[in-house]
């Protein structure tokens, strides 16, 4: 179970980091990561980024949560949801942006379902 808190917070990281780069620093962290857009296209899709960065936050806030939540069976299904969101996000994210995405959002998430499974 230490191992799965381990790895949950470790995605709460990530997401709040996601959230911060997307909704503060689009235009300059967000080139950086996503090399093979033109540097035009972080100025225009700002808004949505920030939008998208929004989204991240509360995956992180409902993982968040569950460290609050003290029935054992209700803490592991709002985990599994939240890490099952996390994981279609992360795959999504790897079909359309960049493959690189499965590996930083998607990856992490699974193997925190693997460990609340296991």
């Amino acid at each position: 179970m230490l191992a799965a808190q381990i790895l949950i917070v470790l995605v709460v990281l990530l997401h709040l980091y996601f959230m911060y780069f997307e909704m503060f620093a689009w235009t300059t962290t967000g080139k950086r990561i996503f090399h093979k857009y033109p540097p035009e296209f972080f100025t225009q899709s700002k808004t949505l980024a920030a939008n998208q960065g929004l989204y991240n936050g509360f995956l992180a806030a409902g993982l968040i949560w569950t460290f609050f939540i003290h029935d054992i069976t209700w803490q592991s299904n709002v985990r599994l949801f939240f890490l099952i969101c996390v994981t279609v996000a992360g795959i999504y994210g790897a079909m359309t942006a960049d493959r690189k995405i499965f590996f930083v959002q998607a990856l992490p998430a699974m193997l925190g379902i693997l460990l609340l499974i296991l």
